[in-house]
């Protein structure tokens, strides 16, 4: 299912501010070399992600799922020179495309990238973060989300991707499936948080800490 008509999607892409040119060779390299490219965040979620970031004035942000870097890449941009950004993901192959872009990124410097499964990496961390992007294995997302909320700070902001699964939330069959209704019904009814559900690109959930 096309959540975002084609044309609309293409309309919207054109009046968002462009990405700089290296995220445009990461977004090439990573069609080119990587299975699944369609996972990696593009444009309009990139300066989404920036923008995000620039609101809320965070220093410290944890992302769950690096992939070729190009999200990471995206909200370091809108850090200050001090802000950190940890990244976690299991995939060796993805990490040394991203690695490269990090260490050529004048925003580069403001990534440290954890390698391995990302519950563990939690579990290793203290808070408080500022805010935090949830964008890995889907079977594990509500226990990201449960990982992370003791480490997010009071206004704090927790954003979780995919969560319309091309729509299949609406019929869910597969576990994955399942496992991403579970997180949206938690996240719908949790009174930790204020939320609210974006159709950008495959779905964004943003759920601020109270």
């Amino acid at each position: 299912m096309d959540i975002i008509d084609k044309k609309i999607e293409a309309y919207a892409f054109a009046h968002c501010q462009q990405e700089p040119e290296l995220l445009q060779r990461l977004t090439k390299e990573t069609h080119h070399s990587l299975q699944a490219p369609q996972m990696l965040t593009g444009r309009i979620e990139g300066r989404l992600l920036k923008m995000l970031v620039l609101l809320t004035s965070a220093r410290r942000i944890l992302e769950i799922g690096t992939f070729s870097g190009y999200s990471a890449l995206s909200m370091a941009e809108a850090l200050p020179e001090s802000g950190e950004l940890i990244t976690c993901d299991l995939n060796p192959v993805c990490l040394a495309i991203a690695r490269k872009y990090f260490a050529e990124s004048p925003h580069g410097s403001k990534i440290q990238v954890k390698e391995g499964p990302a519950l563990d990496t939690i579990a290793s961390l203290s808070g408080p973060f500022d805010m935090v992007f949830i964008d890995a294995d889907k079977s594990n997302y509500l226990n990201y989300y449960e990982a992370v909320m003791p480490r997010v700070r009071p206004g704090g902001l927790i954003a979780i991707d995919n969560v319309l699964w091309s729509g299949r939330v609406l019929a869910p069959e597969s576990a994955d499936d399942k496992a991403i209704v579970a997180l949206n019904t938690k996240v719908k009814s949790d009174d930790r948080v204020d939320q609210v559900m974006l159709t950008v690109r495959d779905g964004l959930y943003l759920a601020r800490k109270r």
